[in-house]
């Protein structure tokens, strides 16, 4: 499975392409037109991506629309064995699959394969759910009645993608909303369009019937809103900023027909560093979670918090090994490019920005030498930073960081809470006492106790609090709560009817 020279959309279990669309004159350009994909690796064009539009939208929803209600019929363990069959699959797939991420991202090898196995992991876990799907049984204090619910599928979702791991988004609003039985609309994200596409054939050939899962390509006026704003849709699930989470929200609210929304956004995560911490071990953690991925995670550690006593030790060992992070795609890289021309400007400038603002800049925080035309930027820490600056405010998505110095455990939280997003927080330290307080006091989804602020699993809730989040969770048991509405059955009987 090679990188096509035209991504086309996925509709009906065919590609589509602009002269392929409906209404279209055979061999003439349809309204679509493409844009450009480049891999961020080398600046290279690999590929012309069909622009999607109203049209298209319109015609990967009326083939959900035809499919849903038969995909629904279907026991849910066998939609979980379809979803087996998609992980081994994946697994035989690895190094095509591996590529088309690499290709899309320029990730170094090794975290595009493990996008692919967690994918896989993912698609088993959803198989044994499929064994599951739990109702409950409840008493009733009246009479000759029993009252149970059940978890029904909501009809069709819209899964709009991210970027920053094209696969793995794909299977955590896939693989639940299809086990849920609904049908899927993917929007892919502009800059990793192919990704989607080639789930869209896997999934085909694990057994999906056609129209169940669809994919369109172009960009988020032209493709996402007519895709969220159709009455058809009975659930959007969105991962990205959270100013574009919160224009959703808003289209949804104001159509004439009500929409389940699951938004999973950004966030600016603090990695604590008490003075009885492994300085060692929250060295090498904070950079982990600072520059993996090229800090384009929503749970990367972009605020490092340090308490005074151990600062500078601390400091010391950090920016030794920021120093030795290798910058590349190669099969012994840790930090890959950022995805665009675009996002390496926006963050050379932010940088510039907090400097002149007065903060100091310690490592990195230009382009990465050697490796130009790709998108690689320097791993960047950053210095005498104001809490309230933008760049202790605002999530930067790239390989950047901010070291602060604080009094206390107080001061940390205070600190560590001071921002309005609320996704990941870790802390290293080896008290029970404060790691319980940093758990009990820390405004955020997810607490990590000597671990590095990313982390999750199959089986394991993930989602924020204030911007980051709306209060769903994807992936585990909790992604069944996204895609199904649970519904109430009240049944009453005669005794002497019996």
């Amino acid at each position: 499975m090679s990188y096509p020279a035209l991504v086309p959309h996925w509709i009906a279990g065919v590609e589509v392409t602009p002269t392929t669309a409906p209404g279209a004159t055979p061999g003439q350009p349809s309204d679509s037109t493409t844009f450009e994909k480049r891999n961020p690796a080398n600046d290279q064009v690999i590929a012309q991506v069909a622009r999607g539009g109203a049209a298209e939208v319109a015609h990967a929803l009326s083939s959900a629309a035809g499919a849903a209600a038969e995909w629904a019929r279907t026991p849910v363990p066998k939609r979980g064995a379809i979803l087996g069959r998609a992980a081994q699959l994946l697994r035989e797939r690895e190094a095509q699959f591996g590529n088309i991420v690499q290709a899309e991202t320029g990730k170094p090898w090794k975290n595009a394969v493990a996008e692919v196995a967690s994918s896989a992991d993912l698609a088993i876990f959803m198989e044994g759910e499929g064994s599951r799907l739990y109702g409950k049984t409840l008493p009733s204090p009246i009479p000759n009645r029993s009252v149970q619910t059940l978890r029904s599928p909501i009809g069709i979702c819209a899964a709009i993608m991210p970027f920053n791991s094209p696969l793995a988004g794909v299977a955590w609003k896939v693989f639940p909303a299809l086990l849920c039985g609904n049908a899927v609309v993917v929007k892919s994200h502009e800059l990793t369009p192919y990704t989607a596409v080639a789930v869209g054939q896997l999934l085909k050939d694990a057994g999906v019937p056609l129209g169940v899962y669809n994919a369109v390509q172009g960009f988020g006026p032209d493709a996402g809103a007519p895709l969220v704003q159709d009455d058809r849709v009975g659930v959007v699930s969105f991962t990205g900023s959270s100013a574009t989470g919160k224009l959703i929200q808003k289209m949804v609210s104001e159509r004439g027909v009500l929409a389940k929304v699951c938004l999973e956004l950004g966030g600016k995560n603090p990695f604590v560093v008490c003075d009885d911490a492994d300085i060692e071990l929250a060295a090498d953690l904070a950079v982990a979670s600072a520059f993996i991925d090229a800090g384009q995670r929503c749970a990367s550690g972009s605020r490092i918090v340090v308490f005074d006593r151990v600062y500078d030790a601390f400091r010391s060992a950090f920016l030794a090994r920021v120093a030795k992070v290798k910058v590349g795609s190669g099969a012994d890289d840790e930090c890959g490019p950022v995805i665009s021309r675009a996002s390496l400007d926006r963050l050379i400038g932010q940088v510039e920005g907090a400097v002149t603002r007065g903060a100091t800049l310690v490592a990195g925080g230009r382009q990465a030498p050697g490796l130009a035309p790709g998108y690689y930027m320097q791993p960047t820490v950053l210095e005498q930073v104001s809490p309230t600056d933008d760049v202790s405010q605002h999530e930067l998505f790239g390989p950047v960081t901010c070291l602060y110095r604080v009094n206390g455990f107080d001061d940390a939280v205070t600190l560590a809470n001071g921002t309005h997003y609320g996704l990941t927080g870790a802390i290293h330290t080896t008290s029970l006492h404060r790691a319980q307080e940093f758990i009990a006091r820390y405004q955020g989804g997810l607490v990590s106790i000597n671990g590095a602020t990313y982390g999750a699993g199959p089986h394991m809730p993930f989602g924020g609090v204030k911007n980051s989040g709306n209060g769903f969770r994807e992936p585990g048991t909790e992604a069944l709560d996204v895609y199904t509405e649970l519904k109430t059955v009240v049944i009453n009987h005669v005794p002497g009817k019996a």
